[in-house]
């Protein structure tokens, strides 16, 4: 399997509120590198982030039935994968691309381990690609970084989750959109992020930044940054690359 951590593979804009199928994004070679390993007339599974939104996932899913093949990525077959149709995580190993879509990262963990997505994903050797939340949920342990209003200051609030266990590094996506973000009268990074990041290493990405996983080697791609013990440093650019792990 080689796998994809993304913080947005792009694929669509919106134009008067309504999404718009484009090309996936060629930023830091993206496009080109997915060419050199998708296979023609691949079958692709999106895994839903909110199993239970059927227009989400339908709009997700048309969207991407347009932009792969507009990006030059041909598709045999592509399904989404929530409520309606759960089994189909059963035969994942059939599968050349595995999405792992955007989202409400605890929602989409829930999801994730009621359909034993951890145990099917052994059996799965192809293209993984982590959007967002998916990317979050990939790691062996997920930083669920709050989101929403009320989750900062909930004690019930799980900010550590259990995931995939595809990689070991904990991402945080979308940095250039919600840095200056406020949540619950609290920053969202300086008060939130930094104060949970002691003892521990967040790796922030913006968008058109990705990692790649491929057997024991991680390398990063991209401007992006680490949090550590309350302090953050970035440690890639733009148009570079660097071995991670």
């Amino acid at each position: 399997m080689i796998a994809y951590l993304t913080s947005n593979i792009g694929g669509s804009y919106k134009e008067n509120g309504t999404r718009v199928p484009t090309q996936l994004s060629t930023e830091n070679g993206l496009l080109d590198s997915l060419k050199k390993h998708w296979k023609d007339n691949s079958k692709v599974l999106i895994i839903s982030a909110d199993a239970g939104d059927i227009e989400i996932n339908d709009s997700i899913l048309n969207i991407f039935k347009v932009s792969f093949p507009m990006s030059g990525l041909s598709i045999g077959q592509i399904l989404i994968c929530d409520k309606r149709n759960e089994k189909l995580v059963d035969e994942i190993a059939d599968y050349d691309v595995l999405i792992l879509a955007g989202g409400h990262v605890p929602t989409q963990n829930k999801f994730f381990e009621r359909i034993r997505l951890k145990e099917s994903i052994l059996n799965f050797d192809g293209i993984l690609i982590g959007i967002s939340a998916g990317t979050m949920n990939s790691a062996e342990v997920v930083y669920a970084q709050p989101e929403l209003e009320g989750e900062s200051v909930d004690k019930e609030y799980k900010r550590f989750l259990s995931g995939l266990g595809i990689t070991k590094l904990m991402i945080l996506p979308h940095y250039q959109d919600i840095k200056d973000d406020i949540l619950d009268g609290k920053r969202l990074f300086e008060d939130i992020t930094y104060q949970d990041s002691y003892g521990r290493e967040f790796y922030v990405l913006e968008d058109g930044s990705y990692f790649i996983v491929e057997g024991k080697v991680t390398t990063l791609f991209g401007a992006a940054y680490l949090i550590q013990d309350g302090n953050i440093k970035q440690i890639c650019e733009k148009d570079k690359s660097i071995c991670v792990v």
